[in-house]
């Protein structure tokens, strides 16, 4: 049986970038849910810190995640990460340890 992948991406922008990275966090949405294999695929900023965004996602299992990261929409948003963010993506992957 696969395990579902789960994850929180932390993504920083630039100071005078913040909301061109927002948009293009916003263009990922609609084609990351449909992708075969997305269970959910949440944007938040923090309200504390501006430019600081949480991808709250879940895939199947990694596969899906795998194929997530090969699709046209996330490399053209790869393509975009220089310029827009301030450090690398911290992808945090997250297991489920109590019941709702």
């Amino acid at each position: 049986m696969n395990k579902t992948f789960k994850s929180v991406a932390v993504l920083k922008s630039k100071p005078e970038k913040i909301d061109h990275l927002r948009n293009a966090l916003l263009q990922l949405i609609e084609p990351s849910r449909k992708e075969i294999g997305c269970m959910y695929y949440i944007l938040f900023e923090d309200k504390k810190s501006a430019g600081t965004f949480y991808m709250w996602e879940a895939f199947e299992d990694e596969k899906a995640f795998e194929f997530h990261t090969q699709t046209e929409h996330f490399k053209n948003f790869a393509g975009q990460m220089d310029e827009l963010m301030s450090e690398p993506i911290k992808l945090v992957e997250l297991e489920r340890i109590s019941e709702e």
